[in-house]
């Protein structure tokens, strides 16, 4: 079930579902109130001559005028969107291109438009007028001048969007919040259920229970973005085994290569070891439904453009380093999951590559700091979010990655700072870890 709430996700992220599914909406729509034009008969004496349309040329030019103007529209729509893409691809990193066509309001301006356009073909072509009858769609006619003079405020709105959509302050505050809200909700996700304590699980004692080995392997070449855990536990359970994965989602696959090894007391039957590895989902990118190293990459590159002897911009570097602040604080304080899986009978059915809080920071600042090698203010911020990330830190093992990362930071001044007091000013904030 998750499997398909994952592509069902990924099929809404797409550019072009949301334009299709108002398409489709549109011709419904201009079918249905045809049909109640057809069935009804609306006055036009009083108040009714003033939005009910009477003349069939009348019918004929403001549906032509409407239809023309909107397929217009869509294509300034679109050549803005390429611009704007252009821009954020060139100036923030190609791998950002993605977050602009997740914005759900692009989607519906473009589809908007040409639902729009082809509702009016529609409804012209139901307008009829000969010796024996004649037909105008007043109501549907009204429809469209509603629906063009919604547009107009949609076009505004989305011309507000593009212009601030592309601003680096908002997408890295856009990336933040994100990031932010995926933490909160991968962390509390488990793959069955943790063991109470690990204080006496050793990995080699657990293996050596069982007789049989079979490998597990990759189907597909390709980035690994999705696990169904509830599957995959659900398999290893009613084998009576043990899982042991050598990767996680992020990592890159290829076709035929060992992701995992299964242990079991009897020989695992060839169909029965396939319905392992399609569990996972394989494609040609990254995604950050499973893998929170990927929004941290983005914000990461920004950083690292920003820092490059060619824009030379550190001010949108700190702005990254101040977003990724919040996100590392979080994690310095969460229970990291366990790498182990149990079932509903507290049996250990998974060994899984999980992340930990190091990898987290290392993700987030090693090539920041790589980077910053020659900016000052950048590397005495970057010492200034460690000490505070320091101060949220409970577990010694985070407070230990934390005091490495202060080092390196240290050793980086050292070596490309050569103004006196701003080397001096960094060892001063160092000192407030390294000295404890």
């Amino acid at each position: 079930m998750k499997k398909l709430l994952f592509f069902w996700n990924e099929l809404k992220a797409t550019f072009w579902f949301i334009p299709v599914l108002i398409i489709f909406c549109s011709i419904l729509f201009s079918i249905g109130f045809v049909y109640i034009d057809h069935i009804l008969t609306f006055s036009l004496d009083g108040p009714g001559r003033f939005f009910f349309v009477n003349s069939v040329d009348s019918a004929r030019s403001i549906l032509s005028t409407i239809s023309g103007a909107m397929i217009g529209v869509a294509g300034t729509v679109f050549s803005v969107t390429l611009v704007a893409l252009t821009l954020a691809s060139s100036q923030l990193g190609p791998r950002l291109i993605k977050n602009f066509m997740y914005v759900r309001l692009n989607q519906i301006v473009l589809g908007s438009y040409i639902s729009t356009y082809l509702y009016c073909l529609i409804v012209l072509n139901s307008v009829q007028e000969n010796n024996h009858f004649t037909f105008i769609p007043s109501f549907s006619i009204l429809v469209a001048i509603l629906a063009a003079v919604g547009n107009i405020i949609l076009l505004i709105v989305f011309i507000h969007q593009i212009a601030v959509s592309i601003q680096a302050d908002n997408v890295i505050s856009d990336i933040s919040a994100f990031i932010s809200k995926q933490v909160r909700i991968l962390f509390p996700e488990t793959m069955g259920d943790e063991p109470e304590t690990e204080n006496d699980l050793y990995i080699d004692d657990i293996k050596s229970a069982y007789k049989q080995t079979a490998s597990v392997k990759s189907p597909r070449s390709g980035y690994l973005q999705y696990v169904d855990s509830e599957s995959v536990l659900h398999i290893v359970t009613d084998l009576n085994a043990l899982l042991e994965l050598n990767y996680r989602p992020g990592d890159y696959l290829v076709e035929g290569q060992e992701i995992g090894k299964l242990y079991s007391n009897e020989k695992v039957e060839e169909d029965k070891l396939e319905k392992i590895p399609y569990q996972f989902v394989v494609g040609k990118t990254k995604t950050a439904h499973q893998d929170l190293e990927f929004s941290i990459h983005q914000m990461v590159e920004i950083a690292a453009r920003a820092l490059s002897p060619g824009v030379n911009d550190p001010y949108t570097a700190i702005a990254c380093i101040d977003n990724l602040t919040a996100t590392m604080c979080y994690l310095a304080q969460t229970k990291f999951p366990s790498k182990f899986r149990v079932d509903d009978n507290k049996e250990i059915r998974i060994i899984a590559d999980t992340i930990d809080f190091e990898g987290v920071l290392d993700a987030a600042f090693n090539q920041i700091r790589q980077f910053s090698a020659g900016s000052p203010a950048v590397i005495i911020r970057l010492m200034e979010v460690l000490l505070i990330i320091h101060d949220f830190a409970k577990k010694e093992t985070h407070k230990k990655a934390i005091i490495k990362h202060v080092k390196m930071t240290l050793n980086v001044g050292k070596e490309s700072i050569q103004e006196k007091y701003d080397l001096e000013d960094l060892i001063e904030r160092a000192k407030r870890i390294l000295t404890d």
